[in-house]
């Protein structure tokens, strides 16, 4: 299976011809011939930095990438973009230039591949917004390309448990209720990220990679690895290689990026039980390819496909356990076999998903424990559920695999913002039974939706375990408990959150889908009528900037030209 239409090269035009000779010149200037010159132009774009575990190699793996583009008769030319780290972010002003990474890594992807009239694109990541970043510049430039994860951690250990960096967060929780002590907490944190690479967890950036995979664009089998295996560097290796036979087949990114392709996309993310900000990636991602996804999508095929796998925070097992067993394939298998996954879409391996998989090859060891068929399910609906209402009229994502509360009904106490809300817990304010409503915290009000991990597992370390939480901000991918998040209209542009008020019930009903305020309609019309918008926390540079561009969540919180 391949496009119908040969692909035509970029690079002839800038780069060959007597008038290009000063384009020539500088390319010989870094060691490039003519044989060099002639050959297809591969960008070998990384998302690298020193400043955390996650990107850390990547620079490393992108030599690796032009060694196998080299042995395919291709030129591959290297250049980074940025990396915000979550975690290093996490819970500080950091954490609002994380989402806002994502479409920077977009945009510099695409800056720098347009610029220099490049061919084709391999794309290398691993924190949480790398990964759909090169996802939506592959998808904008719709040019032969792959993208390959630079691999997970290793779990740590202690006292015989399995660590991640969501042990830590939920250390502190437990220090501050007087839990543990804080040497207790120091030894959880010098164990829990042992090497390199991303969370070790199913959390946001295991699910992009493994996304990746089910939505075609990865080599199967190449989510799963961790950073430090050897497997890693065959992987990208192979990546470096495969780039070539799309080239000649004239594959693009967009005849991979079908609706169908994103079907399967949220397929696997349901049954993984994955992050909540898929939900978020993926409507961008199809913006850019320009599929039109919407919420009810996610949650038209949560209700059909069950939770299958028991990965961390919503089960019992990390990435490198589900490596031990198939990785991804495995998921994939499972969910082809029981009639819920779209066999016919192209993949990067040229052929589509159902002859791709059946080539691969799984280990023969048990893995009902990690992995289970579709008749047999950890759930029998997917992970993640759309809710709306009166609190939410747009929608509002919940991680139901990571909770085994389905309905909610409580007081609100209402803060305006992340740190306030970490304050009340730190003070006792908020006791068992609580809806913990915070606001202003949205893709504008942030601006760009911080993460709400230090609230969530200052709530779950405290053993408040009969408190939910309701935001317009998001969640990390290792958050836990019966937490609502992306909720839309957020404050900032007067959504009914903005009009919430201590002791307003709220009801989180999962099983009908409902989120609401359980107040008149009446008195919210009055509310909003009387509401009036918060100064911006930023008025100059970056922030300010992506305020006023980006969409709502329920559009996958996008920038759009004014």
């Amino acid at each position: 299976m391949q496009s119908s239409k040969k692909y035509e090269l970029r690079s002839p035009s800038r780069y060959h011809g007597v008038l290009n000779a000063p384009h020539r010149a500088f390319l010989r200037s870094i060691g490039l011939n003519d044989i060099d010159i002639y050959k297809p132009l591969v960008a070998v774009a990384t998302a690298w930095s020193e400043a955390g575990p996650c990107n850390y190699h990547t620079l490393m793996l992108a030599n690796v990438a032009k060694e196998g583009a080299r042995q395919v008769g291709l030129t591959p030319l290297v250049y980074p973009t940025m990396v915000v780290n979550d975690n290093i972010g996490m819970g500080s002003e950091g954490m609002r230039y994380s989402l806002v990474s994502r479409d920077l890594i977009a945009d510099m992807v695409e800056a720098q591949f347009n610029a220099h009239a490049f061919d084709a694109l391999i794309g290398i990541g691993g924190c949480d917004k790398t990964t759909p970043g090169m996802l939506m510049a592959m998808a904008r430039l719709n040019v032969p390309s792959i993208y390959v994860y630079g691999g997970s951690a290793e779990p740590g250990f202690y006292k015989g448990m399995k660590l991640t960096i969501e042990d830590v967060h939920e250390a502190i929780g437990a220090y501050l209720s007087k839990k543990i002590s804080e040497d207790e907490l120091l030894q959880v944190e010098m164990r829990a990220h042992p090497t390199v690479g991303t969370c070790a967890g199913m959390f946001t950036a295991n699910t992009m990679a493994s996304i990746g995979e089910a939505l075609g664009m990865s080599l199967l089998g190449s989510a799963s690895p961790t950073a430090t295996s050897s497997r890693r560097i065959m992987y990208v290796r192979e990546t470096g290689k495969a780039i070539s036979q799309l080239i000649e087949l004239g594959i693009k990114a967009r005849d991979i990026m079908t609706y169908e392709a994103f079907e399967n996309a949220i397929t696997l993310l349901m049954a993984t039980g994955g992050s909540t900000n898929a939900v978020l990636h993926l409507l961008a991602i199809a913006r850019e390819a320009g599929v039109k996804l919407t919420l009810d999508d996610f949650d038209r095929i949560s209700k059909r496909v069950p939770l299958i796998a028991s990965l961390r925070p919503g089960g019992d097992y990390v990435m490198a356990d589900l490596d031990a067993v198939g990785g991804v394939p495995l998921v994939l298998k499972k969910l082809l076999e029981g009639g819920l996954l779209n066999g016919d879409v192209l993949t990067v391996h040229g052929k589509t998903m159902k002859e791709a998989l059946e080539e691969y090859k799984l280990p023969n060891v048990p893995h009902d424990n990690i992995v289970r068929d579709v008749k047999h399910p950890f759930k029998p609906t997917g992970g993640i559920r759309i809710l709306k209402g009166s609190l939410a009229p747009q929608g509002a994502v919940i991680k139901v695999a990571a909770t085994n509360i389905t309905r909610f009904e409580g007081q609100a106490i209402v803060y305006d913002s992340e740190d306030d809300a970490f304050k009340g817990i730190e003070n006792n304010e908020v006791k068992e039974g609580m809806v913990v409503v915070i606001r202003y915290e949205g893709p504008k009000g942030g601006p760009g939706m911080p993460e709400m991990l230090r609230v969530t597992a200052a709530i779950m370390g405290a053993g408040l375990n009969n408190v939910a939480l309701v935001t317009d901000g998001r969640f990390s991918g290792a958050t836990r408990g019966p937490m609502v998040g992306h909720v839309a209209p957020e404050a900032a542009v007067g959504g009914p959150i903005a009009v919430v008020e201590n002791g307003d019930k709220i009801l989180i009903d999962v099983e009908n889908g409902r989120l609401e305020l359980e107040v008149s309609q009446e008195v919210i019309e009055k509310r909003l009528k009387d509401w009036k918008p918060k100064e911006p926390r930023y008025k100059w540079g970056l922030l300010a900037k992506y305020a006023s561009l980006v969409s709502q969540a329920s559009e996958g919180a996008v920038t759009k030209p004014i």
